[in-house]
């Protein structure tokens, strides 16, 4: 069975920093590709960032990219997402997604795993 739990969640004021976890069990970072998506209250869940499998390659938003980085720790089987400089406009439910296969796909429609998701809220 496989299982996706995110932690690390919470509030921050614009300009911190947080790093969200996501313990897997059930499925291996060998065959899956992970990733990491928001969803704020009335709009789509939509990708933030992602790593094929195997970890060689990795995808990031626009809207992230250069402060955010998504990492695998194959020894703890964790998929991590440090974000740094956070925007009020960051704040959404933060969910972790895994789809067996090569590829990071942009559509969440094609992951298999999802987990339950972790608050972030942004204060300016």
């Amino acid at each position: 069975q496989v299982q996706l739990v995110e932690s690390g969640g919470g509030l921050v004021q614009a300009g911190d920093s947080l790093r969200l976890s996501c313990a897997v069990s059930g499925l291996t970072f060998s065959t899956n590709s992970m990733a990491w998506f928001r969803q704020a209250p009335g709009k789509e869940r939509e990708i933030v960032a992602g790593i094929t499998r195997g970890g060689g390659s990795t995808y990031y938003s626009d809207s992230v990219k250069g402060r955010f980085t998504i990492s695998v720790d194959n020894a703890k089987n964790t998929v991590s997402l440090q974000m740094n400089s956070l925007k009020p406009e960051d704040t959404a439910v933060y969910y972790c997604g895994g789809r067996r296969g090569f590829g990071v796909d942009v559509s969440p429609n094609l992951y298999d795993h999802w987990g339950q998701g972790t608050q972030v809220t942004v204060s300016s």
